[in-house]
């Protein structure tokens, strides 16, 4: 069944780039005069987009100078597609042809079926099948190869800006952990470091003789504790390694002001960094939710696709998260350093969606 599908996708490829190849060549006779004028390199671009789907080719960075080069150098190969398509279809129409007539014990072209000429038949049938199919496939790999010669960048220029990505990359993550850093700080000083001085403070009254303050020094204490905890998580949540990414999501959902469903399907765990980088992100998504957008329901779904670890959380607030806010820029420079993507989408009435995606393979 699976080779069946992949064939009928080849054809139908290959028959579609016969399709445009003849319109593609028209468009660029007539715009060569043209070539530097936006409206024509904006056509040119989705002309060229249109080819790369049909090839399912993904060529990020393509140049733009090569795309009418590209369109003009495929026309040949896609019309040279149409024929072997063609001949695909006629010989079909003639194999199917053949056999009605004979299944019936009529004559085909004069000819009835004896051992010899069936085994005749037979033979070239096969043989012509395979050349036609071999021809599809050799289309289909030329236009390949002509799209990524003329359309991705340069070997050099591709390293130079790998190599600013990876610059950039780093950067931000020295950043990102400079943030969080003085963010840890903000909470020590202003949570647990002025909750420890009120505490000091009533141990002193009530070693001055007010032991009903015994009560409110336990509470404080307590509370203390909670948000030393809550700290401690923030920087490196302890379960993760000895339990998985799913306990430790259950944690956040625990610990949560919010309801929070997890849905965590993995074929098994990830590389440590890819844990951790998908556990910040689903805790700063409930944080933010918590804190931010007046959401009732968090919804977070791990799983798995391809060689990517995705990671997506939803929540019904309201709507209107800043992309560029400390936390979810922190969590963009995370994701970038693993060489993942990461997306904020949350239009004015919600839902807030936070997605990453994390290679780990």
């Amino acid at each position: 069944m699976r080779w069946t599908v992949r064939a009928l996708r080849l054809v139908g490829a290959v028959a579609a780039g016969a399709v445009t190849a003849l319109p593609g060549l028209v468009f660029v006779l007539v715009a060569v005069p043209f070539a530097g004028r936006p409206a024509v390199r904006a056509t040119a671009a989705r002309l060229t987009g249109l080819e790369l789907r049909r090839l399912r080719l993904d060529l990020p960075g393509r140049t733009e100078e090569g795309e009418l080069r590209f369109l003009a150098a495929r026309a040949p190969v896609g019309l040279l597609g149409g024929l072997v398509v063609l001949l695909l279809v006629v010989g079909v129409g003639t194999a199917v042809r053949l056999a009605w007539s004979w299944g019936r014990g009529e004559a085909f072209d004069g000819m009835l079926p004896t051992p010899p000429l069936l085994a005749y038949f037979l033979l070239a049938g096969v043989v012509l099948l395979f050349l036609d199919v071999s021809g599809l496939v050799g289309v289909d790999a030329l236009e390949r190869r002509l799209a990524v010669r003329l359309l991705a960048p340069d070997p050099a220029e591709a390293l130079r800006r790998r190599i600013a990505e990876l610059t950039e990359s780093r950067a931000g993550v020295v950043a990102a952990v400079d943030a969080e850093r003085r963010r840890i700080e903000r909470d020590l000083h202003d949570g647990v470091q002025q909750r420890l001085v009120a505490l000091s403070m009533l141990a002193g009254r009530a070693r001055r003789g007010r032991p009903e303050l015994l009560e409110q020094v336990h509470e404080q204490a307590q509370q203390a504790l909670v948000e030393l905890r809550e700290v401690a998580w923030r920087v490196y949540p302890s379960g993760l390694d000895a339990h998985g990414l799913e306990e430790a999501l259950a944690g956040v959902a625990e610990r949560a002001p919010v309801k929070v469903t997890v849905t965590c399907a993995l074929p098994e765990r990830p590389p440590s960094v890819v844990e951790a980088a998908a556990y910040f992100v689903a805790s700063e998504a409930v944080t933010n939710a918590a804190k931010h957008s007046r959401a009732t329901l968090v919804t977070i779904d791990v799983r798995q696709e391809g060689t990517m670890v995705v990671v997506r959380a939803e929540d019904d607030g309201v709507g209107g998260a800043d992309a560029t806010g400390g936390g979810l820029t922190g969590l963009a420079r995370r994701v970038a350093a693993l060489d993942g993507r990461f997306t904020v989408t949350s239009p004015p009435g919600g839902p807030t969606v936070i997605e990453a995606e994390l290679p780990c393979g």
